[in-house]
């Protein structure tokens, strides 16, 4: 498998790693990360082959996840970012997914509702209704 230890070794040594950048690497999962899971705040891991989520709810800090040009096409897949309490900062451009409902002119809604507690979406910042109640 073509997992982030198959191609690291593993995280071990890097307990308290806060960005880690691993694009443009073949990598097909997320398996490997547990190591990291209570600290790693960015994950870059655009430029890969990774088509299912699964292993990324390992990740309770992290808080920017650019995955840009991977093979995600499943919502189902994406509902697994639901596990991240501090996800804010989400990049999936050129996923199957993004390119099928961005076409659809659905794709920002679909994932404003699923994610509710997302800031930025593929660069741009989301804003929603209840925002300016906070202030």
């Amino acid at each position: 498998s073509s997992g982030i230890n198959a191609e690291y070794g593993n995280l071990n040594g890097l307990k308290s790693l806060k960005i880690l950048s691993l694009g443009r690497n073949n990598i097909k999962s997320f398996s490997g990360l547990e190591p990291v899971g209570d600290t790693l705040e960015e994950l870059w891991i655009s430029y890969n082959l990774i088509e299912k989520m699964k292993g990324i709810g390992v990740l309770k800090k992290l808080k920017v996840l650019f995955m840009s040009n991977n093979l995600v096409k499943d919502w189902s897949e994406l509902q697994k970012l639901s596990e991240l309490p501090c996800l804010v900062d989400l990049n999936m451009v050129n996923n199957p997914i993004e390119e099928k409902h961005s076409l659809e002119g659905t794709w920002r809604s679909e994932i404003e509702k699923k994610l509710v507690k997302l800031k930025k979406l593929d660069g741009v910042p989301i804003v929603r209704q209840d925002d300016e109640d906070e202030g």
